[in-house]
């Protein structure tokens, strides 16, 4: 099975983050997983995953530009994928909860189907998506790595091996 993480970074932060969630994605090691900043797609990985993976930074309490115009103008179905989200910003209080909620939205109409475990696992608790200031302090990376995992599980008991 392949799970696509495709994100926006202009700093490098949301890049790690991307990355971080990959290293949680990888505990199951029948996954295979690419993390793609969205200009330099494999677009022929995405449509073959069964989950995508949406990643950005914060901009003025809410997600970049870059990822609203690449949403808006990106010519792959998505239809029926597994998604998620994560957002990074430079401190608490910096919109990404409304981040999220933008990226879930665009997700929705593309026919995916919208996943964080919320609060129904024990801890830590991913409510819309993973979250961290800049590339995150150990507790912020770590929940990152756990939305990861928590995708590659649910991907696995929605598609199967």
């Amino acid at each position: 099975m392949k799970i696509s993480i495709i994100y926006h970074s202009v700093g490098g932060n949301t890049k790690k983050v991307a990355d971080i969630i990959a290293e949680g994605v990888k505990i199951k090691d029948d996954i295979e997983v690419k993390s793609m900043s969205i200009d330099e797609l494999d677009e022929k990985f995405i449509e073959e995953s069964k989950a995508v993976i949406f990643g950005c930074p914060t901009y003025h309490a809410t997600f970049s530009w870059q990822m609203k115009k690449w949403f808006d103008t990106n010519k792959i179905n998505f239809e029926g994928k597994l998604g998620s989200v994560f957002a990074t910003e430079n401190f608490l209080g910096g919109g990404a909860d409304v981040a999220e909620l933008s990226m879930i939205g665009h997700m929705l109409v593309m026919g995916m189907l919208i996943y964080s475990a919320g609060h129904t696992k024990k801890g830590p608790i991913t409510h819309y998506g993973a979250v961290t200031i800049k590339d995150g302090d150990e507790w912020q990376q770590n929940r990152a790595r756990i939305l990861g995992q928590r995708v590659a599980e649910k991907s696995l008991e929605i598609f199967g091996a």
